[in-house]
């Protein structure tokens, strides 16, 4: 078990706005909108925080939905939201109309504030539920006001949106002083500083992309290059050109930058891994890294990954060591202010080398699940410990991950998936009759969607058709990568259907 020791956080925007009027010249982003100094930052995010208060004295936790890309109106929407005492419920930004209407009802925002490009994607599914479409130009270029809200440590400041095993993705809220103690406890474990220069290639509707990358680069007084997407070669002209110190990202991105220099000339591969060798740190996370993966990228860079574990409930929690040994398989030790257990069926706390269910304390946790007490109390034990519901082991070189103990919470590519939510879309086409979705040990993706379906009385689905129609009703990393018909899904003695031998229908 680990010890946390840690005194009470200010509020996560304090933290960032003192940070920001103490470097105010230095450069905050470089952005497909340009660079924009700390001093823009404040007076952009001012200006936002202005229009949403609208001659109100404090938005008191009402929630703001965003559905922007990733850059500098992103950042400066953000910081406005929680200038203005609001809570941020950011978007995915490929996710279809049926999910954003999902998210817009249970959540109940007052107001998305929509990219000029993306307003037509969210009209219909804000119309449906009764909120306000709000285009962030029109709150840039809103006057700032004189004065903004205190906002107190236990205010809620974030939620973001993660599947459960009952299904339907649910509310996951932090609150400012949450969100500082994770800030705080990056900063002491990977060593941010202010001269310290990040690249920004994850989503924005994440843990990990919001608060190990921008957040914490911002409370550094650091500086953040976004991508607003992926491209691997860019990724590698940056880690090559852009004097960069850290680099965080998913296993699926290692697995394709990888690959991407292999297919690169010798000459530009030389170039690509000698800047990739002179940053400080790459980090890895959100899913397993395979060993080989590990192997291969210490060959290209001469980095060996930094791995990580954590989720959308608990920010992170467990690290490697930034001056110490790294092992694949093995995502470290508890990260500062954070206290962890692994314990049995039944409760009782296990020794090293015992496995069990990780379960995590401190204050860095999440406060709910938004309007399900229920869900919430039975994530906790009675003395305040949060249940994982990962199953871990903790050995001399640090923990290793074990698996999840719900069949029914995929990984692939970085992001959580509910076989359930998938299963329950699924269910919805006319052809199908019954389905079961589980996840395929994948090398790149972690774990591949698949998806084996029974067809209704006198249909044949097509598995290239069905998955089209799924890309219409999922976000993309949901859609299962292979669909099978079969004519009846493995079952126990109690018909409950078993899922392990539906995986082996996929090899």
């Amino acid at each position: 078990m680990s010890e946390a020791r840690f005194s009470a956080p200010s509020a996560l925007v304090d933290q960032l706005t003192e940070c920001a009027r103490t470097r105010s010249d230095r450069v905050a982003l470089i952005a497909p909108e340009g660079a924009s100094t700390y001093a823009d930052l404040l007076e952009s995010s001012g200006r936002v925080a202005g229009a949403l208060l609208g001659g109100q004295l404090d938005m008191k936790a009402t929630r703001v939905a965003t559905l922007v890309p990733p850059g500098s109106s992103w950042t400066a929407t953000a910081l406005g939201v929680w200038r203005a005492g609001g809570v941020l419920v950011p978007l995915p930004l490929t996710a279809p109309a049926p999910e954003l209407g999902q998210v817009l009802g249970d959540s109940q925002p007052e107001v998305v504030i929509a990219a000029d490009e993306l307003v037509r994607d969210v009209a219909g599914p804000a119309s449906d539920n009764r909120v306000v479409v709000r285009r962030v130009g029109e709150l840039l270029a809103t006057e700032a006001p004189a004065h903004l809200p205190v906002i107190p440590p236990n205010r809620d400041a974030l939620m973001l949106y993660t599947s459960g095993t009952t299904g339907r993705p649910k509310g996951v809220v932090h609150t400012h002083g949450g969100l500082a103690s994770q800030v705080g406890s990056l900063h002491k474990a990977w060593g941010w500083r202010k001269d310290d220069h990040v690249l920004l290639v994850l989503p924005l509707h994440h843990v990990h992309g919001i608060v190990n990358v921008l957040v914490c680069a911002l409370a550094a007084g650091a500086r953040c290059t976004i991508h607003p997407k992926f491209e691997s070669t860019a990724v590698w002209e940056a880690l090559a050109n852009d004097n960069l110190t850290l680099f965080m990202a998913v296993p699926t991105i290692y697995a394709r930058l990888a690959d991407e220099h292999a297919r690169a000339d010798a000459a530009t591969g030389k170039s690509w891994a000698a800047g990739a060798r002179r940053l400080r740190l790459h980090v890895s996370g959100s899913a397993a890294l395979p060993v080989q993966l590990h192997e291969r990228w210490e060959e290209l860079t001469g980095h060996r990954l930094l791995e990580r574990y954590g989720m959308t409930e608990i920010g992170m929690a467990l690290s490697s060591l930034v001056d110490g040994g790294r092992w694949p398989g093995h995502v470290g030790w508890p990260l500062p202010y954070v206290e962890v257990r692994v314990t049995d069926d039944g409760g009782s706390v296990l020794s090293a080398g015992e496995a069990g269910e990780l379960q995590v304390r401190g204050p860095l946790l999440f406060r709910e699940y938004w309007r399900r007490p229920e869900e919430t109390a039975e994530a906790f034990t009675a003395d305040g410990w949060f249940r994982t519901g990962d199953e871990v082991v903790e050995m001399s070189r640090g923990f290793r991950i074990l698996g999840r103990q719900s069949v029914d919470i995929l990984k692939s590519g970085g992001e959580k998936v509910s076989a359930l939510e998938v299963e329950e879309m699924l269910r919805t086409h006319p052809e199908i009759a019954e389905c079961a979705v589980v996840g395929v040990p994948d090398e790149e993706w972690g774990e591949r969607i698949c998806a084996a379906v029974v067809a209704g009385p006198g249909h044949t689905p097509d598995p290239t058709a069905l998955r089209a129609w799924a890309r219409k009703q999922l976000s993309p990393w949901k859609v299962p990568r292979e669909i099978r018909a079969v004519t009846e899904l493995p079952r126990n003695a109690l018909g409950k259907v078993v899922k392990p031998r539906v995986r082996g229908l996929f090899g």
